[in-house]
């Protein structure tokens, strides 16, 4: 068996960990994660799609995460403005609940703590009766607020920082299995294992990013638990119940706010839940009740009745939240907790616990300069680096998309400005010399293309037809049956052709 030694290895696949690894590899370290699963394939692709503060914290006291966070919002505007977009949201004042000083309060500290460099426009009063969001609520609804946050592909962010750290030197392998780890002297020994191949690295730091199954790798490794909770959130997607492009967030008698967001054109999200979890998070799936509960919470606002049987797609995620012995779910922090063993000739092994994808690259920051003691002096500097496919302004996007449809004419508009927002100035490289959509390959439905999915095959770690339909894109939305089982035989034709993204493609604008 072949013996490497890294700086870092890294367990987990998920935002915190390919956050660390692009941020480590660019750093001059050198780099090793293994994901059991495919890039994004747990809670980080089953989130609300959202880059914010997260308003609802205010109220229990959590000004230092809701501070960190709206800053982190303006850093990911500027680095990925191909997924991450400004959205405004609609708060309806609901008589009875949090009275209107309560609201106007917390959204005024809310674009206080988002600092004097916010770009986003402030929050204002509405009049829910003469705007065209209002009318699609009841009319009990009449006066409301207007706030600023934005949304964001969650498993695309979590692509291009692995992308990122993949073309920095990191060394990125899916599905494969971290099947042990021990410390020898002053390195780690650990063995992963992908499609019955063992392999044994070392490194001098380990790194458990495991999210849901944090506790479960802490205790393979040490014998011990983890201070973790599992709070499982749920989300339901239906026929799109509004046309206009604000956002919804509702209050609801319980304590509980739920979204609701434009979602893939012709859709709404809907979500999300907060219970506890016990068992696989590999299993967690939306529940009857959940259901039920979202439907009923929007339903009260809406005009239009939400039902259960409207569903078209529900998802689940679970959070592996640091366990701060709050009472109920959704009083648990979201904030997140690096806890290391080791040290003093013991390698270190770094337990990453809860967070939000809005806060990944400061958690990544945050981690590695407490691991300085044992990887040197390194300097931070992804606050400024764009993602791939990210170099350009985000007041250019429209303009951007535009173009890329000047240069490939045969487009229709909704094909170029998917494809702009998923892969930004890399859009050219699906494309290339294509001058009609037959040049571009076998096309599967939605838009989605031979070009495209050869693209993800070789450059961002897909597998399988899930891979592209539910993470790499959302076109599972949009494909018919038939599309389906194309698609999943072109994967198991084709997949396995997986190249490490070379510097200058994954950091430059090839046009």
């Amino acid at each position: 068996m072949r013996e490497h030694i890294y700086d870092i290895a890294i367990i987990g696949g998920g935002v915190n960990g390919c956050g660390l690894a692009r941020d480590a590899a660019g750093r001059g370290l050198k780099v090793y994660l293994c994901e059991r699963d495919d890039l994004a394939s747990g809670t980080s692709s089953a989130s609300t799609k959202l880059i914010h503060g997260g308003l609802r914290y205010l109220e229990f006291y959590e000004f230092r995460l809701v501070r960190e966070a709206l800053r982190e919002r303006e850093v990911l505007l500027r680095i990925a403005p191909h997924i991450v977009r400004p959205l405004r949201f609609i708060l309806p004042h609901h008589q009875g609940l949090r009275p209107r000083w309560m609201l106007r309060l917390g959204l005024f500290l809310y674009d206080l703590l988002g600092g004097l460099g916010r770009t986003l426009p402030s929050s204002r009063a509405v009049d829910l009766s003469r705007i065209p969001a209002g009318a699609v609520l009841k009319a009990d609804f009449a006066k409301g607020f207007e706030y600023s946050d934005c949304w964001v592909d969650d498993a695309r962010l979590v692509v291009l920082n692995a992308m990122d750290a993949a073309a920095r030197g990191a060394h990125i392998h899916t599905r494969t299995e971290c099947a042990g780890a021990m410390r020898e002297g002053d390195l780690w020994r650990v063995t992963t294992l992908k499609r019955g191949v063992r392999e044994t690295i070392r490194a001098r730091v380990l790194v458990n990013a495991a999210g849901p199954w944090v506790s479960e790798m802490l205790n393979s490794i040490e014998q011990r638990p983890a201070p973790v909770r599992l709070v499982k959130g749920s989300h339901v997607v239906v026929p799109k119940l509004f046309a206009h492009d604000r956002a919804y967030i509702f209050q609801n008698p319980d304590g509980r706010i739920e979204f609701a967001i434009p979602y893939e054109g012709e859709f709404t999200l809907i979500g999300t839940t907060d219970e506890d979890f016990t068992g696989d998070a590999a299993d967690a799936k939306a529940s009857a009740d959940e259901i039920a509960y979202l439907c009923r919470s929007v339903s009260a606002y809406f005009r239009q009745d939400v039902r259960p049987e409207d569903a078209v797609w529900t998802y689940s995620g679970v959070r592996p939240l640091y366990d701060d012995g709050s009472g109920r779910a959704q009083e648990a922090t979201r904030d997140y907790v690096l806890k290391i063993d080791g040290g003093a000739g013991s390698p270190p092994l770094l337990n990453v616990y809860g967070g939000k994808i809005t806060t990944y690259r400061r958690l990544a920051e945050h981690a590695l300069d407490l691991l300085e003691p044992f990887t040197g002096r390194t300097r931070s500097w992804t606050s400024s680096a764009a993602l791939p496919g990210g170099d350009f302004a985000q007041s250019r996007r429209s303009r951007c998309a535009r173009d890329l449809r000047s240069r490939y004419p045969f487009l229709s508009p909704a094909d170029a400005t998917r494809l702009f927002t998923a892969y930004g100035t890399r859009a050219d490289y699906i494309l290339g010399a294509a001058k009609s959509m037959q040049d571009l390959g076998t096309a599967f439905g939605g838009g989605l293309t031979e070009a495209e999915v050869l693209y993800l095959i070789r450059h961002e770690w897909a597998e399988t037809a899930e891979d592209v339909l539910w993470r790499r894109t959302k076109l599972g939305l949009h494909l018919d049956e038939e599309g389906r089982r194309a698609l999943d035989a072109f994967m198991k034709t084709h997949a396995g052709r997986t190249r490490t993204p070379r510097r200058e493609a994954a950091l430059e604008n090839p046009a």
